[in-house]
């Protein structure tokens, strides 16, 4: 007992003599366990959204759209079906709120909720019998417009008669990913208020859902249902969609954090390990009287083991709590659930085992340590490192030549050093290139298939007056007629999204990564998910079918599409049938250089009397504007594992070379010079592994964004590297903290006296 004792208060008093220290350590690694645990969430969440909904609302795992309501009894008869929702009857209608119109798809729902498939209701009620006006809101829809329980809803019918409705509830669905990633806007009513709102069958689609009984088994099911009704299907959708629509901005944002953390893991158990093997070089004499006291190699071990490894056991639960927390708060409150058990372990115990390991090591050298008559303080000796003798070479002051002798003393830490500041640099370099790809998707959203800032439709005047007006404005450069219809693969498995812009003779101004634009009627240009969900190249030819009418493009080149997760295919409007073609659905506006879209939209608008649906284009940049204040957390961790790395560098400096430094002040060096000589050995390091870092992070930084576009469906070409002002100013910025950091401790034991004996 009196062993554990004068072990606890040695720990103590270690403890209390090196408090910033030990902060900084606690600290680090409480923010990088935080970054693990808010990306391994936000990963989760890209899925765990739909399966918490799927769950919960017994959802379908395949939804069929069909002009007509299809024969309920032999779809369910289809080997794997165990349950069918619907068919619901579904209407295209328009929704008018403050000026601003969007398309909603207004489906019928019985009073007593369906057993599959079922909206769940967050907020408000249930449709009752008799609610002749009242209306169910998809609650991410109603999010994005603002729509509250007991609000307005006014929609449009095709026929142009406006009917008020009632919000009555807000209700989350697995049956369609959320808005605007998928759109229209979907909303639930009473099949009598549909009847009155669209009169007219052949205005309106049936939908019905399929659940099966292995989610896996999509396949089999699909080619029974194609077969079945042939001709009938308009459009499919799969669980698969609705997952991936949910989890892509979740997905990029947790994927980044993910590789931040898992990189400042590693940064981290550099500095630990620094930190610790400082330590117990520091802490050389205590040990080894210690020893002499009677404690065994053992017990040493044990005694560095209990301080160092506690403080990384409770920085480790620091970050489990902060981690739930931001990543609660992340989530724009939408439904999740927490992270499982097997992640959430593997992060735990993963960093654990790092941390403990990364306090073994030098614990173990620390047992090793003989007892006082054996022990020795001082560093080791030998020859001038290279840099050094560069040094005596060029002539540089006394002090300068001294401290990059220092700076190598011990190699091993002094390596340590530089790969701990270059691994947090690197990092903080590639967060900068994320931060200039935002900019450039900004600033330049031509590049990413956004030339457009407008997109007109028609609304209620003729196609060709909505063109005219659009052309008259002298802010607008260039029109492009367009129609998107839905079109089903090769296989009629599933629909992807069939755009067509502008014609082969002036194509809209899609940014080409790969290959070339179409130039002539059944050329076509694809994003990278589609080419990868087809599993074809630019150069083949594909089947699709649209409406039923079948086209053969051949694909020329691969173009950047962020929309629809890349599955995408585009051409011109001379490559539709003519049914599909004309008139065309909407146009989009290409504006001058310097001309504000929301200036040209009200002066539209005017122009049109309202009779046009003017809207703006969303950059998908704006909808990742969070991973600005994701860098910037970041950052701040990494910096303080390379403000950990540099303390324990000067700590060490100043414990190798005390003796060296009242040598040169009796020598007649100034205290200012000798804290330059303290200063040069950290700064030099800190150079070193800045320089290092902003080299492998700047060649990195722009394949990497790459690779997370092409995994993602966007497809590579949009990586940017920061500007050389950038990376020059953050190397700069580095470098003079680091200067600063050592320069504290340097200028204190520069203010120290020379011993009696030294004199």
């Amino acid at each position: 007992m009196s062993t554990v004792r004068a072990s606890v208060r040695w720990i103590r008093a270690d403890l209390r003599a090196r408090r910033v220290q030990a902060l900084l350590t606690l600290l680090a690694v409480a923010g990088i366990v935080t970054a693990l645990i808010t990306s391994a969430t936000l990963l989760e969440d890209g899925t765990n959204p739909w399966r918490g909904l799927f769950a919960e609302s017994r959802g379908a795992h395949v939804w069929i759209h069909t002009k007509d309501a299809p024969d309920v009894a032999a779809l369910s008869r289809l080997p794997g079906v165990v349950q069918v929702a619907g068919p619901y009857r579904t209407a295209p209608v328009t929704l008018t709120l403050d000026g601003k119109k969007s398309p909603v798809a207004l489906r019928e729902m019985s009073p007593t909720p369906p057993s599959v498939a079922t909206p769940l209701i967050r907020e408000g009620r249930w449709l009752r019998a008799g609610d002749t006006e009242g209306v169910i809101v998809e609650r991410s829809f109603a999010t994005a417009l603002n729509l509250k329980v007991g609000g307005p809803f006014t929609v449009t019918a095709l026929n142009g008669a406006s009917h008020p409705l009632i919000v009555v509830g807000l209700a989350d669905t697995a049956d369609q990913g959320f808005y605007p990633e998928w759109t229209p806007g979907l909303a639930w009513t009473l099949p009598e208020v549909l009847a009155r709102v669209e009169p007219a069958l052949g205005r309106s689609e049936s939908v019905t859902g399929l659940r099966l009984a292995d989610g896996e088994a999509t396949l089999p099911v699909v080619h029974g249902a194609v077969t079945l009704l042939d001709e009938e299907i308009q459009r499919m959708s799969t669980w698969r969609e609705v997952r991936a629509s949910m989890e892509l901005d979740n997905r990029l944002l947790g994927l980044l954090l993910a590789l931040f953390g898992v990189t400042g893991l590693v940064a981290a158990a550099l500095a630990i390990a620094n930190a610790v093997g400082g330590r117990v070089l520091a802490q050389t004499r205590d040990i080894a009287t210690l020893k002499s006291l009677g404690y065994t190699r053992s017990q040493v071990f044990g005694v560095l083991m209990a301080e160092h490894g506690a403080l990384g056991l409770l920085g480790i639960a620091i970050g489990l709590v902060c981690g739930q927390l931001i990543a609660s708060l992340t989530l724009y409150g939408t439904p999740i659930l927490p992270l499982s058990p097997i992640p959430l372990l593997a992060i735990t115990g993963g960093t654990a085992a790092v941390v403990l390991v990364a306090v073994a090591l030098p614990a173990w050298r620390g047992g090793l340590t003989p007892p006082i008559p054996a022990a020795t303080a001082g560093p080791p000796r030998g020859h001038l490192s290279r840099m050094a003798r560069v040094a005596l070479l060029v002539r540089l002051p006394p002090a300068l030549v001294l401290g990059t002798r220092d700076a190598f003393t011990r190699r091993v830490p002094a390596f340590l050093s530089i790969f701990g500041l270059a691994v947090p640099m690197m990092m903080i370099t590639i967060g900068l290139g994320c931060w200039a790809t935002l900019d450039d998707f900004l600033n330049h959203p031509e590049r990413v298939g956004q030339a457009a800032a407008l997109v007109v439709r028609p609304d209620k005047l003729p196609a060709e007056d909505a063109a005219r007006i659009a052309r008259a404005d002298p802010q607008v450069l260039a029109v492009y007629p367009g129609s998107e219809v839905s079109a089903l693969e090769p296989e009629q498995t599933r629909s992807v999204l069939a755009r067509a812009l502008g014609t082969s003779a002036d194509p809209y101004p899609f940014s080409v990564v790969e290959g070339r634009m179409f130039a002539a009627r059944g050329e076509a240009v694809a994003g990278q998910g589609l080419l990868d969900l087809l599993g074809v190249k630019i150069g083949d030819r594909v089947r699709m079918t649209v409406g039923g009418t079948p086209l053969i493009v051949h694909l020329v080149g691969r173009v950047v599409e962020p929309d629809q997760d890349g599955e995408v295919l585009s051409f011109g409007m001379d490559s539709l049938a003519a049914k599909d073609a004309v008139p065309p659905q909407f146009y989009s506006l290409v504006l001058r250089p310097g001309a504000d879209p929301s200036t040209v939209r009200a002066r539209l608008l005017a122009a049109s009397g309202e009779a046009l649906e003017v809207n703006r284009v969303v950059n998908p940049a704006e909808r990742l504007a969070v991973i600005r204040v994701v860098i910037v957390a970041l950052i701040a961790v990494l910096s303080l594992l390379g403000l950990a790395n540099l303390l324990t560098a000067s700590a060490l400096g100043l414990r190798d070379h005390a003796f060296d430094l009242a040598v040169l002040k009796a020598m007649g060096l100034t205290p200012r010079q000798v804290a330059a000589t303290l200063v040069t050995g950290t700064g030099l390091l800190a150079v070193l592994g800045v320089v290092a870092g902003t080299a492998a992070g700047a060649s990195l930084v722009s394949g990497l964004i790459d690779l997370q576009g092409y995994t993602s469906g966007v497809g590579a070409g949009i990586g940017r590297t920061p500007s050389t002002l950038t990376l020059v100013s953050a190397a700069a910025i580095a470098v003079g903290a680091a200067l600063l950091v050592a320069l504290i401790p340097a200028s204190r034991a520069a203010r120290a006296q020379v011993p009696a004996g030294i004199r």
